[in-house]
């Protein structure tokens, strides 16, 4: 009997050695995780590119498995943009569009380059403060909003239900055509 009790006595005390052990290491990589889909981002600010002529052409935004997506797309070779967390103002006029904008993040983006031809007629349909997409159903975009275009520089405030990890990169084509492209990640870890 005496034994017995012993050896149960022994088995818990080396189970709950056992278990403080592990806790760390479990709770580590919980803490850390690996990355959504393998996306290393992050959600710092990014810019690139420097200022162009080629006007803003279109608006679009699309799904994709562990992405949401809005490309910009001009009527020339455009690379220049700066994208990050925080309030977005309307170009020309200084309005800060996050009454306007739906999320619990806001993105700005500001493309250098305008939406507007030659003749400064607007190449785009949007007018300042108009939403430019439908994303329902979208699992992170909540909202894309036109900032305006002023002395060549337009500006979009994107609402994205929080704040994520997102890329910016530049794709040339079709044809002369250029494509600022942002995406925005469903979530950070898996």
């Amino acid at each position: 009997m005496r034994i017995r009790r012993t050896v149960t006595t022994l088995t818990v005390a080396l189970a709950a050695l056992i278990a403080a052990t592990a806790a760390p290491t479990t709770a580590t990589q919980a803490a850390t995780g690996s990355p959504y889909c393998g996306i290393t981002w992050g959600s710092a600010d990014k810019t690139a590119g420097a200022l162009s002529s080629a006007p803003l052409i279109d608006v679009r935004t699309g799904r994709h498995d562990c992405h949401d997506r809005v490309v910009f797309e001009f009527d020339g070779p455009v690379t220049g943009y700066s994208v990050g967390y925080g309030e977005t103002y309307t170009e020309g006029e200084g309005l800060p569009l996050s009454p306007y904008t739906a999320g619990d993040a806001l993105l700005r983006v500001s493309l250098r380059a305008p939406a507007y031809d030659d003749e400064h007629l607007a190449t785009v349909p949007y007018r300042t403060g108009e939403h430019v997409a439908n994303v329902l159903r979208y699992q992170t975009l909540r909202d894309v909003v036109f900032g305006g275009s002023f002395e060549g520089y337009s500006t979009f405030a994107v609402g994205v239900r929080a704040r994520l990890p997102f890329r910016v990169f530049v794709l040339a084509g079709p044809g002369n055509q250029s494509r600022i492209v942002l995406d925005v990640a469903h979530q950070w870890q898996e």
